[in-house]
């Protein structure tokens, strides 16, 4: 594995792999760009190309490569290993005892892909002829997997136990649930199988909508893989490791209700489309596609349901930073329909008519207003909180200018009207965040120390890097030192950069860095001669003579430092 590792490490550069997810430019020694991880309007995220990692100060995340593919990806290790190895055209090639090994989430990822080849195995006439009528063709039905779950009670938890999966691991992944009898029922029966993939294109988990003359009609349409270790409904978007390319290629994702509605989608060429997995979209998912992109178009049905679901991701996805728009889809038909009744020209212009979340909510309160004052009411209560999740200023200011207009006051009025509106919680991402803010380093040690990392990772240091670390120790003590070494290596990372950021080439450094260290010395010599000069008062009081003679001596001795500091100086 270490070598597969190092091979990956050769053919990608960290600029060959951050260039593909945000646009870096040079500054210095260094490039930066926009952080992936987190909203932000000045650039505070930076690539070292000659350590191969990067770092952001405003979210305070760094890494190399793998670790930056887990973060932007969403993935664990194995899994940023596979993209990465795909990239770098490396074959994984695994120990004996690795193989031999193998960790519980490795087990599920195997069942779950078992599982989807007996479903896709499965896949009958009577099945495909009905995904053919709702519009899909056989290369769609392909590139997504669909499957058939049949009728009967155990036969993929029967076909996984031939393959030495424990009953255990059948149920833990999602497939089965346990009988009255203490044995296994399958979870999907009668059903097309929808394969749900990360980020990686792993299964995860399933989607299964009733199918079939045995199909209780008692049964919910679409049932969807219970919460497991690997399946995360506020995390996982359908589609998601299909549409990443166009995404990044459009700089748009567009978000649809349903698996049907995706693969229409798909199949019409809108490739960056993704759908929720049976759950509402949330700020996690908002997360997940603003790591490739900032814009969002919502396309769901039409009916009630629909537009209030509508409602609930714009504010998501602005709470999660996105630019959001609605598409205004036609003649009441879900995307599925339309693509197939009025063909993809049309999906296509209300994909590309959208209008920002705020004007679309103008259009649709003034439309079914019953009054001037009704409208207001209306515009108060239901589009102000939208207002208020906007993360740009500068988008407020202008969405604030079109309500004032709509409504005919004034801008002030919506101001003081909107100051009013309670903001949302913050979310887990939020609060994080904050956390990682109120751990930054300021002080002059964590500095010169930060010199010092920066001047030991390069093979050709301005420093005498031996000599400096030296002269720090002296500077602010062995303990003080001891501590920050002990830093974290994502702590030390940000303070590479930050000294390299500072310095980077300067003809100066070698005077600013011994200047620095003259002041830390100042500062601890002043800090001893302080604490010398309280334990010579305490031994005066207390009339012990031979401390008193102690403690004058080191006073004195101080003393004599600072002031040949101070000359020097």
């Amino acid at each position: 594995m270490s070598d597969t590792v190092q091979q990956i490490k050769d053919r990608l550069s960290i600029v060959d792999v951050v260039s593909q997810y945000v646009k870096l430019e040079r500054s210095g020694q260094n490039l930066r760009a926009r952080c992936p991880f987190h909203a932000e309007r000045t650039p505070s995220f930076f690539v070292s190309p000659e350590r191969g990692t990067y770092h952001c100060f405003g979210c305070n995340v760094g890494g190399d490569i793998f670790s930056f593919v887990q973060q932007v990806e969403g993935l664990d290790f194995k899994g940023a290993l596979k993209v990465l190895a795909e990239k770098a055209g490396v074959e994984i090639v695994y120990a004996r005892e690795e193989k031999q090994d193998k960790d519980e989430r490795d087990r599920l990822f195997e069942l779950l892909e078992a599982a989807t080849i007996f479903y896709s195995s499965r896949l009958s006439d009577q099945a495909r002829k009905y995904l053919h009528e709702r519009g899909l063709n056989d290369a769609t039905i392909q590139t997504f997997r669909l499957g058939l779950a049949g009728g009967e009670w155990s036969e993929v938890s029967d076909s996984l136990k031939i393959k030495k999966f424990t009953d255990r691991e059948i149920l833990e992944a999602g497939v089965a649930k346990k009988n009255e009898r203490g044995g296994l029922t399958d979870k999907f029966r009668n059903r097309i199988i929808f394969p749900i993939a990360d980020p990686a294109g792993r299964v995860v988990g399933f989607s299964g909508r009733i199918f079939g003359e045995n199909a209780s009609p008692e049964a919910p349409k679409y049932l969807n893989s219970p919460e497991t270790p690997l399946f995360h409904k506020s995390r996982i978007l359908y589609g998601f490791d299909k549409a990443k390319l166009s995404m990044r290629k459009h700089n748009c994702a567009v978000l649809v209700e349903g698996q049907l509605d995706l693969l229409a989608s798909h199949q019409a060429g809108w490739a960056n489309t993704v759908a929720v997995s049976g759950t509402a979209f949330t700020v996690e998912h908002a997360a997940l596609i603003r790591r490739i992109t900032d814009n969002l178009v919502i396309a769901l049905d039409p009916d009630p349901a629909g537009i209030k679901a509508a409602g609930r991701a714009a504010r998501a996805a602005l709470q999660g930073g996105l630019n959001v728009k609605v598409a205004k889809l036609p003649s009441g038909l879900d995307p599925a329909d339309l693509i197939l009744k009025e063909g993809k020209d049309v999906w296509s212009k209300a994909i590309r008519e959208a209008k920002e979340i705020i004007t679309f909510l103008l259009d649709v309160l003034a439309e079914h207003a019953k009054s001037t004052d009704n409208f207001r009411r209306s515009v108060e209560s239901i589009v102000l909180p939208y207002l208020v999740d906007v993360s740009s200023p500068i988008a407020r200011e202008s969405h604030l200018r079109e309500v004032a207009k709509r409504l005919g006051v004034s801008e002030h009025a919506v101001s003081e009207a909107l100051a009013k509106v309670p903001k949302a919680p913050p979310t887990t991402l939020d609060v994080e965040r904050e956390q990682s803010d109120s751990k930054r380093l300021t002080d002059r040690a964590t500095h010169a120390y930060a010199i010092l990392l920066w001047q030991r990772s390069l093979p050709d240091a301005q420093l005498d890097v031996s000599a400096y670390e030296r002269d720090l120790e002296a500077s602010v003590g062995t303990e003080a030192l001891q501590e920050l070494e002990a830093l974290s290596e994502q702590e030390r990372e940000k303070l590479r950069f930050t000294a390299e950021q500072m310095y980077g080439r300067s003809p100066t450094l070698n005077s600013r860095a011994r200047s620095l260290l003259e002041v830390l010395l100042k500062e601890r010599l002043s800090r001893e001669l302080s604490q010398a000069t309280d334990a010579l008062r305490k031994a005066e009081g207390e009339g012990d003579e031979d401390h008193v003679a102690i403690h004058m001596k080191s006073t004195e001795l101080l003393t004599q430092k600072i002031a040949e500091l101070h000359k020097k100086g």
